[in-house]
């Protein structure tokens, strides 16, 4: 499996945020983009996704079969953790999984095994209203467990957690990579992430938003 994407342009509004992008990730391969606050981090995350359109260039994705999808129908292969955590503060920490788990299908992890994962099997039962920010980032993380989808688009994956549970973070990406799974992540942090490529983005205009 290869996810190219080659010269992006993404504009938003009036504004030029992303100009010529390019990067090619193959299986077991990971990328981490820095850059100040405003570059454009969460933009190029967001298209590379299928979750923005971009104005130039392209995103390829080569399957191990051999077939080649472009743009829009690479968005099915990602998982994308964003700033917000997806999570419905009624549902408990399993139905909400179970949700992510049917929406997305190929299920791998049960929710209880992928919260064990992060170390909240105890919260199995809990309205995720009850939990702290950083339980909530990791019951967001446990769903990229419950369903195979081979690339992982992360944005501050870290955001909220201890040292403890950034650690267990790094363990389930490097798990992820050593499994051939893709994984791109865009953060002001140290992500403990082995062979990881790293490119820091550069403003493109004072415009620039994230």
């Amino acid at each position: 499996m290869k996810l190219s994407l080659e010269n992006l342009c993404i504009n938003r509004a009036s504004n030029q945020i992303i100009d010529g992008f390019a990067c090619s990730l193959a299986n077991g391969e990971a990328l981490v983009i820095t850059g100040p606050n405003g570059v454009g981090k969460s933009t190029l995350l967001r298209a590379i996704a299928g979750l923005l359109a971009i104005s130039f260039g392209t995103i390829h994705l080569e399957l191990d079969t051999g077939e080649t999808l472009d743009g829009q129908y690479v968005r099915e292969y990602c998982h994308y953790l964003g700033h917000k955590n997806g999570l419905k503060p009624s549902l408990t920490a399993a139905e909400n999984l179970r949700f992510w788990q049917q929406f997305c299908g190929n299920p791998v992890f049960s929710s209880g095994k992928a919260l064990d994962k992060v170390g909240l099997n105890h919260v199995l039962d809990t309205p995720i209203g009850y939990l702290s920010a950083g339980q909530k980032r990791r019951v967001a993380i446990a769903r990229l467990l419950v369903a195979r989808k081979p690339i992982w688009i992360l944005d501050e994956p870290t955001t909220g957690l201890d040292d403890n549970s950034a650690k267990l973070f790094s363990d389930i990406a490097n798990g992820h990579c050593k499994s051939g799974g893709i994984l791109i992540a865009a953060t002001h942090q140290t992500l403990s992430l082995a062979n990881a490529r790293k490119v820091e983005l550069q403003p493109v205009d004072k415009g620039a938003f994230a």
